[in-house]
Parts: C-alpha cells; sequence; structure tokens
C-alpha cells in the first residue's frame, strides 16, 4: 500500500541527531532497557546489519527493532565495516552483538556476521532503515512456508528536501511493477539486504560474496534457489522505511527517475527470458 504520509512510527525512531556526541545517555538507556526484555542468547532468528559510518543511523534502525512485537526470540548483530567515523562507538553503546569486518564491502561484512550467527533463520537489514512492528512476524511466516528458502520484503521511502512523498511515490510504484514481472523468471533480482531473510544452515553452506562488489544480497538469493524457491512478503505489516540515499546520487528526483527508466526498458526484455546464470566472484 503506497502512502503520502511518513508513518507515526517511523517520525518516532528518526531521532534529529547529527553525531554519537549529540546523542544522550538516556537514549540509550531506553533502548538498551527494550533490548534486554526482547533478544536472547537462543535465538531462532538472527537480524544481521552492516554498518560502515553510520553513527546516527545504526541507532535509529537499532531503535525501531527494540520496539518488535515478537514471541519469537532473536538476536541483533551488528558487523562494523571499517568505519572511520564514530559507528563502533555508537554499536558499543547498544546491548547487541558487536562484530568487526575490516575488508569493505557487504559481502564480507554479511559473512562474518552469518558465521556467528545463532538463529535458525537470519533477516538482512540496513543501519539506515526503520523496521515495523510485525516485520520478524511477517518475513518469517512467509520463510517458514513449505519449499521456501528465500523472502524479500518491501520498501519505501522517506521523505527529505526535494524528494516528496508525491514524487517518491512515483518511483515505488514503477519498482513495484518491475518486482512484479521479474519475480517469474529472475526473483533472485528482487532481494535485496534492507529486508530479506533466508535460512541460516543453508545461507552457511552457499557463503556471501568475499569481495566488495554490488549484488551480494542477490547472488545469495540466486544461490539459494537450489534449496527452494523465492517469495515477497506482500504484508503491509512488513514494509520498512529508508533514506533514498540511492537516488540522491543521481544529484536530483528526476535524473533519478530518468535513470531508472531508461535502465528498466534496457533490460526489460530479459525478464521474461528463460533463467540464465547470475554471475558474480565468489572471492
Amino acid at each position: 500500500m503506497l502512502t503520502l504520509n511518513v508513518p507515526d512510527w517511523v517520525n518516532r525512531y528518526n531521532y534529529p541527531f547529527h553525531k554519537y556526541e549529540d546523542i544522550p545517555h538516556e537514549v540509550f538507556d531506553k533502548i538498551n532497557e527494550l533490548l534486554n526484555k526482547k533478544t536472547c542468547s537462543e535465538p531462532e532468528v538472527s537480524i544481521l546489519i552492516t554498518a560502515w559510518n553510520e553513527e546516527v543511523n545504526i541507532l535509529r534502525s537499532i531503535a525501531s527493532l527494540a520496539h518488535m512485537e515478537t514471541e519469537i526470540p532473536f538476536e541483533i548483530i551488528v558487523v562494523n565495516n571499517n568505519s572511520s567515523d564514530k559507528t563502533q562507538e555508537t554499536i558499543n553503546a547498544l546491548n547487541v552483538r558487536a562484530l568487526f569486518e575490516n575488508k569493505q564491502g557487504c559481502g564480507p561484512a554479511r559473512q562474518t556476521g552469518q558465521e556467528h550467527a545463532r538463529g535458525k533463520y537470519i533477516l538482512l537489514a540496513d543501519a539506515d532503515s526503520f523496521y515495523p512492528a510485525k516485520w520478524i512476524d511477517e518475513m518469517i511466516k512467509t520463510l517458514q512456508e513449505k519449499d521456501v528458502v528465500v523472502v524479500y520484503g518491501r520498501y519505501a521511502f522517506i521523505s527529505e528536501k526535494g524528494y516528496s512523498r508525491i514524487k517518491l511515490i512515483l518511483i515505488e510504484s514503477m519498482k513495484n511493477i518491475i518486482v512484479e514481472i521479474r519475480k517469474f523468471k529472475r526473483p533472485f533480482l528482487n532481494a535485496y539486504g534492507l529486508s530479506m531473510g533466508y535460512h541460516a544452515e543453508k545461507g552457511k553452506k552457499v557463503g556471501f560474496i568475499r569481495s566488495n562488489v554490488r549484488g551480494s544480497d542477490g547472488t545469495m538469493a540466486y544461490d539459494l534457489m537450489q534449496f527452494g524457491k523465492i517469495r515477497q512478503v506482500k504484508s503491509p505489516k512488513a514494509v520498512i522505511w529508508t533514506f533514498p540515499r540511492t537516488l540522491q546520487k543521481d544529484s536530483n528526483f528526476y535524473k533519478a527517475l530518468l535513470n531508472r527508466i531508461f535502465k528498466e526498458l534496457a533490460r526489460f526484455p530479459e525478464y521474461f527470458h528463460s533463467k540464465m546464470k547470475y554471475h558474480s566472484p565468489r572471492e
């Protein structure tokens, strides 16, 4: 469901801090109080987050996860991917499992995280995203269906200057259409690490890309298809919210929109072909 307004629960965790020193101790205390009640050492689910220079964003993400409404035991693992800011200080102040990976890239960082994961299922989350209270339940419910080995959720963008919700809804609508087309032949292209889940045993057997290239999430999803199916979690209760940083790399909204239109038009015919080998380096 597309909405013109960012939900109130997202704004609740979108703290106005700009750096680690701005964060009051009371904020950490409140989040840790919830984490102590909800996370455990013998989890069924391991939530894995990689963080590179996210000293404030990681606080927001963890705050939303600390408010999960679930009976499923879970843990949160945060892998500092060689940050140069005070991401490590923020992680150290939170009651989560903290790891460090100096080899740059989501693949190496996620591999480090999953090697230490204790859960039967692994959920990938982003350091700059916000997670609704039922996210775990909805993701795991679909992941537990027969023959399903990978699940991916939907996401929406938080409005910022130059990127109003009306503009962002246009991109989200286009994205949702492409997702529906790709799911028949190439569902692995829909799996993004900001909201993705898989069976830990199978994931550890396959492993993540161990080099700094894009697509470690999609490659993992593709490799896991040998064990089962990939399914989208469509429940509105599982929609996460994230900042439009990927769009902002294109300097303005209209350039971001046009770049995505041209990109999808160029590869659109491929979505109707039989599945082909998804090449990506493993080391």
